[in-house]
């Protein structure tokens, strides 16, 4: 009699509703172009808006015909951005931080994680060509960060890698990069392409007519060209 008591209870109980969990708003960059960022003076991009400051200079990266990253360059140190994109329900950065290790390792460098201001990152030495054929090191650092549908990664070089107070002024960068995902359909690690702003492409086609080695599209501010 008891037993049934009981059954009847339980068929009788309300059902337990799942909720489903949503991730908690970002309180800090980078931002994806859905969130309630905060304005700054920026770089229209396409897939990045790009904040920009005193004594920037701007190189955009091309692989072939089209722009797939951009770099950053402040006095003695060097950022260079490229955003992908990502599925929809888990990061990317532990599988890329793995396979950047690996591939430093196996260049004759040295890779280690480390706890960084973005989470996990590498703290990489990495061989360059010195004067005289003799071969160096070159301290790096890589950064990442998983957005919804996107993933980040950021390489510091120069002065900032080892110092930093220089290290400070990109990592703010990084943190007030909005990126533009978009909603069409793309496999994991595709590089989410960029575009010349129109003020830089018309600089661009003023700079082929008269062949000029630099162009300046902006009246202040920073420098854009491109390097392939």
């Amino acid at each position: 009699m008891l037993r049934r008591r009981r059954r009847a209870e339980e068929e009788t109980a309300p059902a337990f509703v799942r909720e489903e969990s949503h991730a908690p708003a970002r309180t800090t960059g980078p931002w994806d172009a859905e969130d309630d960022y905060p304005e700054a003076e920026r770089v229209d991009l396409g897939g990045l808006r790009l904040p920009v400051g005193p004594g920037f200079e701007i190189q955009l990266s091309m692989a072939g015909d089209q722009v797939d990253g951009v770099i950053v360059l402040v006095e003695e140190s060097a950022l260079q951005v490229n955003a992908f994109a990502a599925p929809k329900r888990n990061g990317i950065w532990d599988e890329v931080r793995a396979e950047l290790a690996r591939e430093v390792v196996a260049a004759g460098g040295s890779a280690e994680d480390r706890d960084g201001p973005f989470g996990p990152e590498i703290a990489a030495e990495v061989p360059v060509q010195g004067q005289g054929q003799t071969q160096g090191r070159q301290p790096v650092r890589y950064l990442g960060v998983d957005g919804p549908r996107w993933f980040l990664r950021a390489v510091i070089s120069g002065r900032a890698a080892v110092d930093p107070e220089a290290a400070r002024t990109l990592e703010d960068v990084v943190r007030g990069i909005v990126v533009v995902r978009g909603d069409e359909p793309m496999p994991p690690k595709e590089a989410i392409q960029l575009r010349l702003p129109a003020e830089a492409r018309q600089a661009m086609e003023e700079q082929q007519a008269s062949r000029q080695q630099e162009f300046r599209p902006f009246e202040r501010g920073p420098e854009i060209s491109e390097i392939r």
